[in-house]
């Protein structure tokens, strides 16, 4: 997810997010997120000067509403970022990588998620850092002075010298700054590779960290070599540098953040060296260890960066950060000949779903994790529910992540040592990969992402977390989903399972290529509580088939299996065979079913599937000796076939290629043809994705493509508009199809109703070394309530879409100061007949749903709402109480001038928990603001009068209803989490007292 539009929405005008990364911020012992971002600011003489924005933020920033700004550090001439190595962990391809950023009056020291978004991140800030050109002015960042004024801290006034441990070394060349002033300080992190610390040693669960240096060729001579290299491989030019692999010492508490290590110290006289291109370890001699240990860590790197690439090392070109058409030429061949240079191995893997519900660690996890007796290679280990507070649930960080953490750290098979590769996790949702040592060097391209499928797709108590790999030359991705519950939900059940498929995006190691989903792998292994249900039986109908352990009978009427039978979910997927009891629900601490006033029936909600070739399940089965929940973990251990690359039939595969290409190179200029030039959206309506394609067909020279700006834009199409794939490469007589997404949502909704923006856009498709293509793009867009002001819709007596394009245009424009004034004049609505339509029958149907405003509701059921509104079908409206609750709150987000208008947003912090000096405020907003206040306050408050059946209470609603109705001014920037509570807190005595 780009999480540089969220920080956009906080920005003043000239200023651009040019790309952001979510972070750690490592404190001590402390471990803070944080969302970085690169901010551009245009000066009147076409200069750039640049800082890093760190804000606090939600566990996903989708808006601005998500992030709160806490501190900018400006790229000065004195800026450095560099990547540091912590004594005594293990750096291995695939781990977090943590960076130290140094001005001279501010130390801070981040970690950041391995991956091609990472390396990308870095990149912008090596070229965005100023030169050292005595002749350019140095930056004066006057245009930072709003930020202080807004709160911000821009840059620290005092030394933070709190991570300055001798532990903590600079393992590469840093990115700027004004104390390096020679040429190779420039050369940033574009020229190394982006590896990190917290691979952790486990072995029978006491915990080891050792280091492991890797550096650009590891992985440059990887990915893009083609999917052989992806496998860690190592040639000769790699065998000749000086790599080192030493024991570290110490033991170490599950960190999961991956801080450093307070012992620095390292054993004398014995290292491990390795050789990734067979695998092996050894001992160092002797004589070379004196010598190693004399060479500090950048010379060691440097060495490798100085390395040669021989023939049979061409690959290795294809990590040059300027993508080329010969290496990607390289890459497409080296894919196609893959079965002429591999062969495949069997690799144990352990995959384990556990629903924790909420509780804390009480028992040793080895019944579960260790019980067979061969050791795996390869742990996927996934938890649900691992936190139930109402913290956890508003994306706030959890103690239990750690807790889990470390009990499972320390239940790993006692037969082997293991890397922990990494840990995701989206509120209770996590999952943890680890790998055998011996089979980390072949670990590589680790991504990770999360998908939130609650309520307005923003709330991560349901959805799901994913890790993709390499193991060797095969792709492998592991997804953990924690799907709707209740028994009658399987529709929902299903949607989460397709929002998670169509959502979940992960970047490549070539920024060129787009991102890959799920189903690109050739390996998925997906577990979690998938809660569906066994239906049609009653509850004393369903134990008795327990106890007869007539398991298929009852199988026969499983929504799951249902669900597949039907191809609604899981198409193509296997799951074995059901021979263990259902997992859920037991009371706690005991192998009891539920004796609570529910008495829920028992069901099988904990799965594991799988989707790919060689893959062979050995086992699937629950573990009744863990009582600590009311689910029972289950297992499943496979043999999965993994590609492995034999290194002399890959060399003579590259060889040919490469010759081959010298044949063929710079024959022509390239050339294409589109199927399509012309594309028209018709009757675009409000969040309904629109999509048209065309195909590119390519002629007999391998080509580049790419859409490009038009002069004067920052990007290549308008905010509504996307081309999947927007780049991409062709082989000869070869095609792609492009998608042209077409999606209008609340920041493009607003100017479409009022006519300043129309479906209108031309796309530049560039051929590198060939002629630009030009597309249209037009269409028709449907107003709708959704993105218009409150005002504009008080003043709209009939429907929006039966009044004239012209009279919603200019109600739309019209000032919200003058509203007031032609109320005494006409006779608008006190409030807007939509959102009387929404809460009404909310207040008819739904004054006692149970979780309300806290489960999503059905899409199709939101487009079916939408439609009724603006076209003033009340009596059509049949939805959903989750769906209609949910069309609120994004009725409530698309308004252009929130509820509270940003006029009257400080006066609200300040006047938080005064009630009286609240009341004043709310008095002076206009008319009809004040009015959808009081009407909203109203309702909340009825609905707080069942709270025994509905579960809510005013925290819940203070929380989601006050970054809704109290938003930050547009283009400011947002204030910190504790003026952000004041605003919940402001909120928060309205629900309390009469309105």
């Amino acid at each position: 997810m780009d999480q540089s539009v969220a920080i956009q929405e906080t920005l003043a005008e000239g200023e651009y997010c040019t790309i952001a990364v979510q972070g750690v911020l490592c404190t001590g012992d402390s471990r803070q997120s944080r969302l970085l971002g690169l901010v551009r600011y245009r000066l009147e003489n076409d200069a750039q000067e640049h800082a890093l924005f760190l804000y606090t933020h939600r566990r996903m920033a989708i808006t601005g509403d998500d992030v709160s700004l806490d501190q900018i550090v400006p790229l000065s001439r004195d800026f450095m970022l560099e990547e540091v190595s912590p004594d005594g962990e293990l750096y291995i391809l695939g781990s977090d990588v943590t960076v130290q950023l140094d001005t001279a009056e501010l130390r801070l020291v981040f970690q950041l998620p391995f991956g091609s978004h990472t390396r990308l991140f870095l990149q912008e800030v090596a070229r965005a850092c100023p030169g050292f050109d005595p002749e350019t002015r140095d930056p004066e960042f006057r245009w930072l002075s709003r930020h202080r004024c807004a709160g911000a801290d821009v840059q620290s006034p005092k030394p933070r010298e709190w991570n300055s441990d001798p532990g903590t070394q600079s393992g590469f060349t840093p990115i700027g700054g004004g104390r390096y002033q020679s040429g190779n300080a420039r050369r940033g992190l574009e020229d190394v590779l982006l590896r990190g610390p917290c691979y952790i040693l486990l072995w029978g669960g006491a915990t080891e960290e050792s280091e492991f240096l890797l550096a650009e060729e590891a992985q440059g001579g990887g990915p893009e070599g083609g999917r052989r290299a992806r496998g860690g491989r190592r040639d000769e030019a790699l065998e000749e540098a000086d790599w080192e692999m030493s024991a570290g010492g110490g033991s170490r508490e599950g960190d999961c953040a991956g801080g450093s290590n307070p012992d620095s110290s390292r054993p004398n006289g014995r290292g491990l060296l390795m050789d990734q291109s067979s695998g092996a370890r050894c001992l160092e001699k002797p004589e070379n260890s004196l010598t190693r240990q004399s060479k500090s860590k950048p010379d060691i790197t440097d060495m490798v960066r100085s390395s040669t690439i021989t023939v049979s090392d061409k690959a290795h070109i294809l990590s040059m950060q300027k993508f080329g058409l010969r290496d990607t030429i390289v890459k497409s061949h080296l894919l196609q000949k893959e079965e002429d240079y591999t062969y495949i191995q069997n690799f144990r893997f352990f995959v384990g779903t556990y629903n924790v519900n909420g509780q804390s660690p009480k028992e040793c996890l080895r019944p579960w994790l260790s019980h067979s007796t061969q050791a795996p290679d390869v742990y996927c280990v996934g938890f649900q529910e691992l936190d139930l507070s109402k913290e956890a649930f508003f994306f706030h960080d959890t103690p239990k992540e750690e807790e889990w953490f470390k009990a499972v750290s320390e239940s790993l098979h006692p037969g082997a040592k293991y890397a922990k590769v990494k840990l995701i996790r989206l509120v209770g949702i996590m999952l943890l990969l680890y790998v055998k040592q011996e089979h980390a060097a072949y670990i590589s391209e680790v991504e990770a992402e999360t998908v939130g499928t609650g309520i307005m797709g923003r709330m991560g108590n349901k959805g799901g977390v994913a890790i993709r790999f390499q193991l060797h030359n095969t792709s492998i991705c592991v997804v953990n989903s924690h799907l709707a519950a209740h028994t009658e939900e399987y529709e929902r059940r299903n949607q989460d399972y397709k929002d998670i498929c169509s959502r979940m995006q992960f970047s490549q190691v070539d920024p060129s290529l787009p991102p890959l989903t799920i189903s690109k792998h050739d390996v998925i292994l997906w577990l979690g509580d998938l809660n569906y249900r066994i239906e049609e039986l009653d509850v004393e109908k369903v134990k008795l088939l327990i106890e007869e352990k007539a398991f298929q009978t009852l199988y026969a009427y499983d929504q799951l299996k249902t669900q597949v039978a039907a191809k609604s979910v899981f198409e193509g997927f296997t799951e074995g065979e059901l021979t263990f009891q259902p997992t859920y629900k037991y009371d706690t601490g005991s192998d009891d079913w539920d004796t609570s006033e529910k008495c829920r029936a028992p069901a099988w909600c904990d799965r594991v599937l799988w989707k790919g070739k060689n893959i062979s399940q050995l086992s699937y089965q629950s573990h009744m000796a863990l009582k600590t929940s009311d689910h029972k973990p289950v297992s499943s251990v496979f043999d999965i076939g993994v590609r492995v690359v034999n290194e002399e039939l890959y060399r003579k595969t590259l060889e040919e290629i490469v010759r081959s290409l010298d044949k063929m190179e710079n024959a022509n200029i390239p050339s294409v043809s589109l199927s399509k030039r012309e594309f028209c959206f018709e009757n675009v309506k409000y969040m309904q994705l629109q999509t048209e394609s065309f195909t590119i067909h390519n002629g007999q020279v391998p080509c580049q493509f790419e859409f490009i700006n038009k002069p004067g834009e920052d990007s290549y199409c308008k905010q509504w508009l996307t081309a999947k794939p927007s780049k991409g490469f062709l082989l000869p007589d070869s095609h792609v199809e492009i998608e042209l997404e077409l999606f209008v949502n609340k920041a493009t909704a607003t100017k479409l109703n009022s006519g300043e923006d129309k479906i209108e856009d031309i796309l530049v498709l560039h051929l590198v070394r060939g002629k630009d293509y030009f597309l249209s793009v037009s269409g028709n867009y449907l107003p709708s309530c959704f993105g218009s002001p409150l005002h504009t819709l008080c003043y709209m007596r009939e429907p929006i879409l039966d009044l004239p394009l012209d009279t919603v245009s200019k109600l739309t424009l019209m000032p919200m100061q003058s509203a007031d004034e032609r109320n005494q004049l006409e006779n608008p609505m006190e409030i807007p007949k939509e959102l009387w339509m929404m809460v009404d029958y909310l207040y008819r149907n739904a004054l006692q749903q149970e979780d309300l405003f806290q489960q999503p509701g059905l899409r199709p059921e939101f487009e079916h709402i939408r439609d009724c509104l603006d076209t003033g079908m009340i009596d059509n409206l049949c939805a959903n109480n989750h769906s209609v609750a949910e069309a609120l709150l994004l009725f409530l987000e698309s308004l252009p001038e929130p509820v509270i208008c940003y006029s009257a947003y400080h006066s609200c912090l300040e006047c938080s928990g005064n009630y009286t000096g609240s009341r004043q405020v709310i008095s002076t907003l206009p008319t009809f603001h004040k009015n959808v206040f009081n009407y909203l306050m109203a309702f909340l408050q009825e609905l707080l009068k069942n709270s025994a059946k509905n579960h809510l209470d005013e925290n819940i609603l203070a929380s989601i209803f006050g970054s809704l109705l109290l938003r930050n001014p547009a283009h400011h920037q947002k204030l910190d989490m504790a003026e952000k509570k004041k605003a919940q807190e402001f909120i928060h005595q309205f629900l309390c007292s009469p309105v």
